[in-house]
């Protein structure tokens, strides 16, 4: 079973004390730059909010920690689904939809 996308949510960033919402279960994950809308990562995963919080989301510094000023506003959503399997053929479906419609835009 598939389930419809949460609504768009700003990512967490660190030193504000907030969470991430999402599904701990198999499904597909989008990340966009806020102010662009561009995409910043997506992926058909088996826990959907185990692989949001462990993307790369800003450059380190020298010493290991993340430079704040560099950090882009983020936003995220998800779709949860039953299986791996289900959230592969979603996000293979979407992945063509964009492909067609690029090629229709060029």
């Amino acid at each position: 079973m598939i389930s419809t996308w949460s609504e768009w949510k700003r990512y967490p960033r660190p030193g504000r004390g907030e969470n991430l919402e999402a599904p701990i279960s198999p499904g597909i994950y989008e990340v966009r730059y806020a102010a662009t809308g561009a995409l910043h990562s997506f992926g058909a995963v088996d826990n959907v909010a185990q692989a949001l919080a462990s993307l790369p989301v800003g450059a380190k510094s020298w010493f290991g920690r993340r430079d704040k000023a560099e950090l882009p506003e983020l936003e995220y959503r998800t779709c949860a689904t039953s299986t791996k399997a289900d959230a592969k053929v979603v996000a293979e479906r979407m992945v063509g939809r964009r492909e067609a419609y690029m090629s229709g835009a060029a």
